[in-house]
């Protein structure tokens, strides 16, 4: 567990020192609040209107969700950003060699990697939920609803992570490894689309879609099967990487 805890140290430690990690932050922070801004002024424009109106949506439907449904969507481009480096860049520094010779174990290594990048990327989904929560100090949200969009964001964020250490696993070009990030997580996103336009329903290609376990996080409810598949995908991802690393270890 020390072993884990050094690497994902070290790597948050690495990230935070160099402009990357700030330069996203700040610009994923400015784009939220603009989205964040533009939907508060126009929920402010018609809320007088929507107080004569029975059961009408509230801030939570009309800002709260639509900004965290965005998240959703930006971080198939945040995440890749975010973990290119973690593997791929310690190969084409030359260093990976050093730290497969330390020891600590490749499931280890990975954890560690992958906790180092998790905590960049849950970073920025907490930033993000900050932004509609401070509308309880003037109006009434549903806060449970908010609260499992933010649990489903952070296992969506979770999986995405791991695909993201993957395909850093296996390439030594960090932009390489983010493309092959950016596709997967893509692809996992949309085959549910694909595959309902082609008049494919609860079948087993919409269930593997990242989307069908994401959207009831959006409307409040929490399944056990769709924890179930993103702790799935997050461990498949996960193993995939060691098991690339220990291939890296035998061919020394």
């Amino acid at each position: 567990m020390s072993a884990i805890r050094l690497v994902a140290c070290n790597d948050i430690k690495r990230q935070f020192a160099q402009p990357f990690a700030w330069i996203l932050l700040a610009l994923t922070t400015a784009l939220l609040a603009w989205q964040f801004l533009i939907a508060l002024d126009a929920y402010l424009r018609i809320a007088p209107k929507l107080g004569a109106v029975p059961n009408s949506q509230g801030a939570t439907d009309l800002i709260a969700i639509p900004l965290v449904r965005s998240l959703s969507g930006l971080l198939m481009l945040l995440v890749p950003l975010a973990t290119m480096q973690t593997l791929a860049g310690e190969r084409r520094a030359h260093t990976l060699p050093l730290l497969l010779a330390a020891g600590i174990g490749n499931l280890r290594i990975v954890l560690g990697k992958f906790i180092g990048a998790f905590v960049l990327v849950a970073a920025v989904v907490l930033i993000a939920v900050c932004m509609p929560l401070m509308l309880e100090f003037g109006t009434a949200l549903d806060l449970a609803r908010l609260a499992a969009a933010t649990f489903g964001l952070l296992l969506l964020a979770a999986s995405l992570t791991a695909i993201g250490i993957a395909c850093s696993a296996w390439t030594a070009h960090p932009a390489l490894a983010a493309a092959a990030a950016l596709i997967i997580g893509s692809l996992l996103a949309m085959i549910d689309m694909g595959a309902r336009y082609q008049g494919i329903d609860n079948a087993l290609i919409n269930w593997l879609s990242l989307s069908t376990h994401l959207e009831p996080f959006f409307l409040g409810l929490v399944a056990s099967i769709d924890i179930v598949y993103f702790l799935l995908v997050t461990t498949l991802a996960l193993l995939f990487a060691a098991r690339r690393l220990d291939s890296l270890r035998t061919r020394g």
